[in-house]
């Protein structure tokens, strides 16, 4: 066995031992093949009020930029389904991952960790962290790591957990043996994720325009909901699962282990009134640590008052 297997091997398994459903290996290189998909995409707006995805161009298409003399990105997923969900079918709705605390915090020290662990296991490393919060393409990664492939809905779907994860990613200066992309789609001729989507955000195969999607327009949003997808918008008061309720590799969906993301006791409780009337107060205690905070009390005002029956 060489060193490069036996250190891929030992990063798998530790990032197993973390918790991470799955961990996969890429090589670290600029992706030319998404430079010109990601500059028609920004070019035809597709972002919305999203400026910051222009930004940092460059960096976002080649990990060397972020971490200097990167040779792989490890790509990793991490469960978010939830064992329950809520209880009032009448009431506003929460995208799942919203349900336990910010993904951010919980996922970030594991990562730190694995970091960690692979300079005490093999020596000095030089490498970077990331959870959503930086110029970097995962879903592509994740795909070259042989994690799953790119959805008609954009996301990436994995064959054994379906979609409900996150992805998180380490880039580091080592070496190791790479997991083989994957290539097939295996959505084949199903369209329902398409056919779903109630702002008909998702224009074609593996093409959405994030600026008609619901969870843009309840969380990254900072005006006003536009009048035009008045009674759209299904009862989603903050993000949008309808693309993954929908799609079939999600029957296979099993309930997160991690306890962070367990919701608050009377968050799956609430009825219909008690979102309507919810208070500032209720706001900070169910929502404590919840990512529903980056659209603040009133944000969420915002949305439960747009999508209020009238």
């Amino acid at each position: 066995m060489t060193s490069k297997t036996l250190y891929t091997e030992k990063i798998k398994e530790e990032a197993q031992r973390l918790g991470f459903l799955a961990c996969g290996v890429a090589k670290a290189r600029y992706l030319e093949e998404e430079a010109p998909r990601l500059e028609e995409w920004l070019t035809r707006n597709y972002q919305g009020e999203m400026a910051y995805l222009a930004n940092h161009f460059d960096k976002r298409l080649d990990p060397r930029l972020l971490v200097p003399g990167a040779k792989s990105v490890i790509s990793l997923l991490y469960s978010y389904y939830p064992a329950e969900q809520q209880k009032d079918d009448s009431a506003p709705k929460l995208a799942k991952y919203a349900y336990g605390e910010d993904y951010h915090f919980v996922i970030k020290p594991k990562l730190k960790d694995l970091l960690n662990f692979i300079r005490e296991e093999i020596g000095e490393v030089d490498g970077r962290v990331f959870v959503d919060s930086a110029p970097v393409m995962e879903r592509v990664w994740a795909q070259e790591a042989g994690l799953g492939w790119l959805g008609k809905n954009t996301l990436l779907l994995n064959k054994r957990e379906g979609s409900f994860f996150f992805l998180a990613e380490l880039i580091i200066d080592l070496d190791l043996d790479y997991d083989n992309p994957i290539r097939t789609d295996h959505c084949g001729t199903c369209t329902r994720c398409i056919d779903a989507c109630p702002t008909e955000a998702i224009l074609a195969p593996n093409l959405l325009d994030a600026s008609k999607c619901i969870s843009y327009l309840t969380i990254e949003l900072k005006d006003a909901i536009p009048n035009d997808f008045k009674g759209q918008m299904e009862n989603w008061a903050f993000g949008c699962d309808i693309c993954q309720d929908v799609c079939p590799w999600n029957r296979f969906s099993k309930p997160h282990q991690e306890e962070a993301f367990n919701p608050h006791p009377d968050l799956l409780e609430m009825s219909s009134g008690d979102w309507h009337e919810m208070t500032e107060e209720v706001f900070r205690k169910v929502f404590k640590k919840s990512a529903v905070k980056r659209t603040k009390y009133s944000g969420l005002k915002r949305n439960l008052g747009f999508i209020k029956p009238q």
